[in-house]
């Protein structure tokens, strides 16, 4: 069997060594030359290219591959231009299977509202405008060309090196949790583990909400892991404090509230999670 991983960052190594353990090929297509050596390293062929030059996308391993497409949108706009050149480049080539990893942002502000696979898709922010049009523009080009395609939805990813510590440190504020939204989220091992999982046992056209057992609101997981740190815990702020103390991003983030229902995923994907809740994360991540 052979994969070509589209999007070489974490997420991607991780596909890439259990790929590996399974005595799979394992191809990266990484814009980055820097990265080259590195991938070759670590076992994996590499094609350079970039997917904002759609004449660099040339002589890609795609017939027969199942592949993994982790490579975010453009930074701007509503519209996924990197997603369109890539399927433009593909021709005649017949892949095995597409795996997409999307966001459970394109679901929006729920009001805390446990969220399954049904609900209807309805971004605000453009990030999840961009991701929704990603989706769109790949399943429907799945269905035209009878090739599977299964999209992840996927909240906040959490691992050793992806954790607020800076923030804690620093001891910036978080909103006071009676006014905090419900978040979601997903250890980066539990990620690469379903991934695979999708490629293996994920029906065509299929859409899978990925999240762990454990749904606690914003201030909860700062808390949670200043706790495991043994970090003060950070101040609790009002609404009208955290516009002032917080970052657009953040504040952001913290106008959408849904809690992620993944029973579909366990059951169709027959994932057994490494880490079910944030506190097996944290407690192993704690311990290293």
């Amino acid at each position: 069997m052979h994969t070509l991983i589209i999007g070489f960052g974490d997420i991607g190594h991780r596909v890439a060594n259990l790929e590996l353990a399974l005595s799979h090929s394992v191809t990266a297509l990484i814009r980055d030359k820097s990265k080259i050596n590195a991938a070759r390293e670590f076992g994996v062929e590499t094609l350079s290219a970039d997917l904002d030059k759609p004449e660099t996308l040339a002589q890609q391993p795609l017939e027969g591959s199942r592949i993994y497409y982790f490579a975010p949108p453009p930074s701007t706009g509503t519209h996924d231009s990197r997603m369109a050149n890539w399927l433009d480049s593909i021709g005649t080539s017949k892949p095995a299977v597409i795996i997409y990893i999307s966001t459970t942002g394109v679901y929006g502000h729920c009001h805390g509202e446990w969220v399954d696979e049904q609900r209807i898709p309805n971004p605000t922010a453009d990030r999840a405008k961009r991701r929704l049009n990603a989706e769109i523009q790949l399943s429907e080009w799945g269905v035209q060309h009878a090739i599977p395609v299964i999209r992840l939805r996927v909240p906040g990813i959490y691992h050793p090196d992806r954790l607020p510590m800076t923030s804690l440190q620093q001891g910036k504020p978080i909103l006071q949790s009676s006014d905090a939204p419900y978040s979601n989220r997903i250890h980066a091992d539990d990620l690469a583990q379903i991934s695979l999982a999708a490629a293996d046992h994920g029906k065509a056209g299929g859409i899978y909400n990925v999240a762990d057992n454990d749904s606690c609101t914003m201030s909860e997981y700062f808390i949670k892991i200043a706790d495991a740190f043994n970090l003060p815990r950070p101040q609790e702020v009002s609404w009208e404090e955290a516009k002032q103390q917080l970052s657009p991003g953040m504040l952001s983030y913290l106008k959408e509230s849904r809690r992620i229902d993944n029973r579909k995923m366990l059951n169709e994907l027959n994932v057994k999670l490494q880490y079910p809740t944030l506190d097996d994360g944290l407690s192993d991540i704690s311990s290293i």
